[in-house]
């Protein structure tokens, strides 16, 4: 059998990073079998559905790199086929009119749950004559006997009553179909064979076997996944800081590192923590899912995203860094590599966003400096110093890191004075603050006449804190 998976948000909000796990283990599922996989946007919701939703979906898979073989399908262009299935169910009585009002619907919910009894449709209509010019919905006539059982690829076998489940409605009272109707069909169409989504689909999963059996349709496999938690235990959400996938890459995060955080939120192989996408494809099964619930832990996407920066090509990090320069509005097309900033500073920080915030000095002036910083180190004790290796390092003939510390070290044994009265001013005079990489490499990576400058500013802030004083 061909594999064909599908991930089918609502584009009622941004991707999610629930959402967006479901897509990838779909994803996994296909590729592992060299089979399909299928995007579908399910907007049947009018109200609710937005175009910059669907944007934000559809940006979210291309910045995972969840690249899929078919679609995006929309069922609101799908409408028509929905109306043909619903006629062919009307006439083989497999559906019926419903015309019950909302207010008979409404009291006979609130006396079942006064008598302890779960909500359900009375099956009022099930036989009732038309009445013509009368509003109706079209409901299905889900069988009253037996049972639904599927066997989970998650949670293993799983059974329903048939007892238990009402006669849903299938199409509105302006025709519009319901979500669970449009689900099937459109699984059916796109010869969908492994289901994988949440948890919270699993009520749905039994109605919507009924009616792919009431169509003829074969019943695809189905896995449901637990939620994802926060680090407190309850479900992730906005309180726990960031849940839109976008959310993640405007903090900071490589498309790559999330990706492996969120295949291991609930599944695993041994004891292994990293993941290439290849390795994911070669060793995911539906059957390593676990059942419990997972919980999102910050830490651990931390490490796991400083991994990726300093263990990936530094071109393939510094095109995500270049993102991350421009939204700060910092011009990188003159100054040094965006691979050596990756080299020098992934060592340094967790997220790419600090990389490109702590590194804006290699691309724009040093105009002051960081307050603490220079009352510490620019000093007019510093200024001998400051001066002597300014000199030796503008007649350095040859810029590089070698010829530039053995100037650091020639000023120091000059004055005779330990290398942190030396490196120090020099390093809050080249970057504007007190942290940097390494000097010889920190000053390599600037132009040798901006380095002069920018000491030149340096005494200059000295001196007129000597007159002051």
């Amino acid at each position: 059998m061909s594999i064909v998976s599908r991930f089918a948000p609502s584009p009622t909000g941004y991707l999610h990073v629930g959402g967006a796990r479901t897509a990838l283990y779909s994803w996994l599922v296909a590729k592992a079998a060299g089979g399909k996989f299928i995007l579908r946007i399910e907007d049947t919701d009018r109200e609710r559905s937005t175009q910059p939703a669907i944007d934000a979906i559809l940006e979210g898979m291309q910045w995972l790199g969840l690249d899929y073989d078919e679609g995006p399908y929309y069922q609101t262009q799908r409408f028509e086929r929905y109306q043909q299935l619903i006629d062919r169910l009307l006439d083989e009585g497999k559906a019926y009119k419903c015309y019950c009002s909302i207010e008979r619907l409404e009291k006979m919910r609130e006396e079942q749950m006064a008598a302890g009894e779960k909500p359900r449709y009375d099956g009022a209509c099930r036989d009732q004559e038309e009445q013509p010019g009368k509003p109706y919905v079209i409901r299905f006539r889900n069988p009253q006997e037996g049972s639904v059982i599927f066997d989970d690829h998650v949670r293993g076998r799983i059974e329903f009553s048939n007892q238990e489940l009402d006669d849903l409605i299938i199409a509105r009272t302006d025709g519009t179909p319901t979500y669970n109707f449009c689900v099937v069909v459109d699984d059916w169409d796109m010869g969908i064979t492994h289901v994988v989504r949440g948890e919270d689909h699993i009520n749905n999963t039994p109605r919507q076997i009924n009616i792919l059996k009431a169509l003829g349709a074969p019943v695809p496999e189905y896995a449901h996944v637990s939620m994802i938690l926060g680090d407190d235990g309850k479900k992730l959400s906005k309180r726990h800081g960031a849940v839109s996938v976008m959310e993640y890459r405007d903090n900071g995060y490589l498309p790559q590192a999330l990706l492996n955080y969120l295949v291991r939120l609930g599944w695993s192989h041994g004891d292994q923590e990293v993941f290439s996408v290849d390795e994911m494809i070669k060793l995911f099964k539906l059957s390593d899912i676990n059942k419990a619930a997972s919980a999102f832990n910050t830490e651990k996407l931390n490490w796991l995203n400083q991994h990726y920066m300093k263990s990936l090509p530094a071109d393939e990090v510094a095109t995500e860094l270049a993102w991350h320069f421009n939204k700060l509005g910092v011009d990188t097309s003159d100054g040094p590599a965006l691979t050596d900033i990756v080299s020098l500073q992934a060592e340094r920080v967790k997220t790419l966003k600090e990389m490109a915030e702590i590194s804006r000095y290699f691309f724009e002036q040093v105009t002051e400096f960081e307050a603490g910083a220079a009352k510490k180190h620019l000093r007019p004790v510093a200024g001998a110093a400051l001066a002597l290796v300014r000199d030796k390092l503008a007649d350095l003939t040859s810029w590089n890191q070698d010829g530039i510390q053995q100037a650091i070290q020639a000023t120091c044994s000059e004055l005779d004075i330990g290398m942190g009265k030396v490196g120090m001013p020099l390093r809050v005079a080249a970057t504007g603050g007190g942290n940097s990489p390494s000097l010889d490499a920190t000053l390599a990576a600037l132009p040798q006449a901006t380095v002069v400058a920018r000491i030149n500013l340096a005494l200059e802030f000295i001196k007129a804190r000597e007159e002051q004083s």
